[in-house]
């Protein structure tokens, strides 16, 4: 039987830990909390995130981080994006060496412009071939409500990447090999960034045309920057591309598009951020996606405006202005 580690008891981990459970693994849930821990482990809830979505009962639920990784053929990771490198930092010595490290992770790292599979491989000590990513549509609350669902497991090991793939194929989850990692994490973090935006034209109470507007000149930039770091172009199209945007700039149940609809509405950072219970990880990913783009030498003018509003204090309104009476250029760029 397979056994997986899930590091990280947030929605998207929990639900990703049924998802491997339905799956046939056999699957530990570490978190840092004991009373959570133990709730899980005794009644098969998480009452914090998922409080009524039933959890199979061969999951566990440890604060014991060696006790999770023994014997593991897959460590998944759901931790925020900004807090991988300390943690990983603490769990390194205890991976074993036939463990894949999974990132369910969609950011760019501050101050490096690393991506998670890169923070992941140089904290761990690990070759590429032992670092998988899972990116596409993945609004946790639906999965976890066993709703049908595709995305995508990428790994420059394509016969790692189809373990993975056999690890969480199940009747509701339908994952599709990728071995192009750069291009899953760039789709999955940037989305995060254009998600914001979007959410703020609704807040705006802006229309339809805007909105596909953003999404697309959305996909571009992200096309662009993938471009310039050797991502394949066709990722962008699929479902670590175009699915998950779409999912993440139309769903009321997207952090993302949710924190950017209350900027919209002329709440503060800080108001923004005291109503939002979980991470919203555009919020922070949106300055390292622009730092890397401009190390990269790709311009990104929707990502800087989200920057611009949400760092910088800019309103809104004229955000938006500054993206329009930008000068025109053929569709191409």
């Amino acid at each position: 039987m397979t056994r997986c580690a899930v590091f990280g008891t947030g929605s998207w981990g929990t639900a990703f830990a049924m998802v491997l459970a339905d799956a046939g693994c056999e699957v530990t849930l570490w978190g840092r909390r004991w009373e959570l821990v133990d709730a899980i482990h005794t009644t098969h809830v998480n009452p914090d995130y998922l409080p009524d979505v039933p959890l199979p009962a061969s999951i566990r639920a440890t604060l014991d981080p060696s006790l999770a990784l023994v014997g593991a053929d897959f460590a998944v990771l759901a931790v925020p994006s900004q807090t991988l490198r300390e943690n990983l930092a603490a769990w390194a010595s205890l991976i074993e060496p036939q463990t894949v490290l999974v990132s369910l992770m969609k950011g760019i790292e501050l101050g490096t412009a690393k991506r998670m599979s890169e923070v992941i491989a140089e904290v761990a000590k690990v070759a590429p071939e032992r670092v998988a990513v899972v990116s596409g549509p993945n609004l946790a609350r639906e999965i976890a409500n066993r709703q049908p669902a595709a995305s995508v497991v990428a790994c420059t090991d394509e016969a790692v990447a189809k373990r993975l793939q056999a690890a969480c194929h199940t009747p509701y989850f339908r994952p599709y090999t990728n071995t192009d990692v750069i291009g899953c994490e760039l789709g999955g973090a940037v989305k995060n960034v254009i998600g914001l935006a979007v959410g703020m034209a609704d807040g705006m109470g802006l229309g339809d045309n805007t909105k596909a507007t953003l999404i697309t000149r959305g996909l571009a930039e992200t096309t662009r920057l993938g471009l310039a770091l050797g991502a394949d172009p066709y990722t962008f199209a699929g479902l670590a591309g175009m699915g998950d945007l779409v999912a993440t700039c139309s769903s009321p149940l997207s952090r993302n598009h949710t924190f950017g609809t209350n900027l919209g509405r002329g709440m503060s950072l800080a108001e923004t951020i005291a109503a939002t219970r979980q991470t919203a990880e555009g919020v922070k990913s949106c300055e390292s996606v622009l730092d890397l783009a401009r190390r990269s030498g790709v311009d990104m003018p929707i990502v800087e405006a989200v920057v611009d509003v949400v760092h910088n204090g800019r309103p809104t309104q004229e955000a938006l202005r500054a993206l329009m009476s930008r000068s025109a250029k053929s569709e191409r760029h």
